[in-house]
């Protein structure tokens, strides 16, 4: 299991800064899929095998979601599901994307 998802999400209310690039990309590289996008988001795409494994997925991330108290943007589809982070409270990455995003991945270890 990646590192990230053992560790809990921080309350963000703003006042720090964002990550810088150099900050994102050892956290990117333990990630899976990942990849920064021209907005500032971290995000993926995971590809199933029909409706009711997406949705389940989809309810499985809410779960995370409401535990970490940190909420990605959702796109989702027949059999397929585009997540995607960022900190809202600071405009850009803040390790809680990182955190969130490695809970995510370590769900298809379970």
């Amino acid at each position: 299991m990646n590192e990230l998802a053992r560790k809990k999400c921080k309350p963000c209310e703003g006042g720090v800064d964002p990550l810088t690039p150099d900050q994102v990309r050892p956290m990117l590289k333990g990630l899976q899929g990942w990849a920064v996008q021209p907005d500032g988001m971290i995000a993926k795409t995971y590809e199933f095998r029909n409706y009711f494994e997406t949705m389940a997925f989809v309810n499985a991330a809410a779960w995370v979601s409401h535990r970490e108290d940190h909420h990605p943007d959702m796109m989702v589809g027949y059999n397929k599901c585009r997540v995607a982070y960022v900190t809202h409270a600071i405009d850009g990455l803040s390790e809680n994307d990182f955190i969130c995003a490695a809970k995510l991945d370590a769900l298809f270890e379970i």
